[in-house]
């Protein structure tokens, strides 16, 4: 049978060995420790071994082995030579100065016209870069999958394509349920469309972008993550990816909310405390100089509190101010405000309420917690002294004149409520 061989020119076939890019060897295919002796090797072989060809020729390819070398894989090698079979593998072999270096091969049996093994071709290449390329991917992998920051890969097009454990055990998504989807997919609607904008802005101008994101989890949870995207280039300076890395913050918001709660709210009564009671004042004061709407407050004080805590110690009187508190919460509008403004007295905000839409307010209030029996105490009644705040009156003024009308209800029998009115320039309550 006629092969290519037969009619090409030798000279062209050594020639191609000899320049060919990839190193080959060619050993004799005589057995023992005698054989499988060097007889060619080109230069790329000789560039990848640091030997030159007077130091191969006649040497058997175990000179490049050494303590990395895997002998299971020299085994199979051997195997292979012994059947005459070609073989495939890689291991670690050491150039002429020491250094190692990782090498792929081929191994093939050379057959004579009478079909007789006389040589044995190795083409062979020089794989470190490769794997140190590889390792280094392993290593960036199990350093992404070790942080507890969460990692998120999209293309160009936000198309997902990687996410680390983080992300899984912060999202409670795993990989597959997100891979070729866009990171929408979390969105919660609590942050609106100019946040995204802005968001996008400074990302097509090639800048990171860092915020606070809340998204919601796979369980539909809400989840606070402050979080870093960052658009990454190719070589034409076009966006190929975009980078989030992500903290979740989740825990340390929800506490933050629930101190600011705890700071908000009266732990007794569930009434607005003293101070977040006045910038509620200051925000109605606001809205009705803005808006030109009424305004009317009322101060509440519960009747002979001393007798309680006296009579029935501080325990009953706690459960008196609670269910005094708690009652005028549900008997008033969803947009009026109840604070503990000190001890047993509490003030209340009517927006948008004049003294004559004020005042059965008051008396609402009044007549829901005079209804209320306590075990021990009884019937508790309240009394009230209800205001409206006037054109360009302070509100210190409007909060003292409304003290006073509280005062009168006192001393005219309590359980009522004395209104303050402004006739002719003076303050009558």
């Amino acid at each position: 049978m006629n092969t290519i061989a037969d009619h090409t020119d030798p000279n062209v076939i050594a020639f191609a060995l000899e320049q060919s890019y990839n190193a080959i060897l060619l050993t004799d295919a005589n057995s023992g420790e005698a054989g499988h002796r060097i007889v060619f090797a080109n230069q790329a072989f000789l560039r990848m071994t640091g030997y030159n060809e007077e130091e191969l020729l006649g040497q058997n390819p175990r000179l490049l082995q050494g303590p990395a070398t895997n002998p299971d894989v020299i085994d199979r090698l051997r195997h292979c030579l012994h059947n005459g079979t070609h073989f495939q593998g890689s291991t670690i072999n050491y150039r002429k100065d020491g250094r190692p270096y990782t090498v792929e091969w081929n191994v093939s049996p050379v057959h004579n016209k009478a079909g007789e093994i006389t040589h044995f071709i190795s083409l062979q290449r020089d794989i470190s870069s490769l794997i140190a390329a590889q390792n280094t991917t392993q290593l960036f992998a199990h350093v992404i999958n070790a942080t507890d920051d969460g990692v998120l890969i999209t293309d160009s097009h936000g198309t997902i394509e990687f996410v680390n454990k983080a992300f899984e055990t912060i999202t409670g998504y795993g990989l597959t349920e997100v891979l070729g989807r866009n990171p929408s997919m979390f969105s919660s609607g609590e942050q609106n469309f100019e946040f995204y904008k802005d968001m996008w802005d400074t990302l097509k101008k090639g800048r990171s972008y860092k915020g606070t994101f809340v998204n919601r989890s796979k369980n539909n949870e809400l989840i606070y993550c402050n979080e870093t995207i960052t658009p990454l280039t190719d070589e034409a300076n076009n966006v190929s990816h975009y980078v989030s890395i992500f903290r979740d913050l989740t825990t340390r918001v929800l506490e933050e909310q629930t101190f600011r709660e705890m700071v908000r709210f009266d732990g007794l009564t569930g009434a607005l405390t003293r101070a977040a009671g006045e910038l509620a004042l200051e925000k109605a004061y606001m809205q009705h100089r803005g808006s030109k709407l009424p305004m009317s407050i009322a101060m509440a004080d519960i009747d002979h509190f001393k007798q309680v805590n006296d009579n029935w110690g501080h325990a009953t009187g706690d459960t008196v101010l609670k269910a005094v508190a708690n009652t005028m919460i549900a008997t008033l509008r969803a947009n009026d405000t109840v604070i503990r403004w000190g001890g047993e007295e509490f003030l209340l905000i009517f927006g948008g309420c004049d003294l004559d839409q004020g005042l059965p307010l008051a008396e609402r209030c009044q007549l829901a917690v005079q209804n209320q029996h306590n075990e021990n105490v009884g019937s508790v009644t309240v009394s009230i002294g209800l205001g409206e705040l006037q054109p360009e009156e302070a509100l210190a003024d409007l909060i003292e004149r409304v003290d006073r009308a509280l005062y009168s209800a006192k001393t005219s029998g309590r359980n009522q409520t004395q209104v303050s009115i402004i006739q002719k320039g003076a303050l009558n309550p």
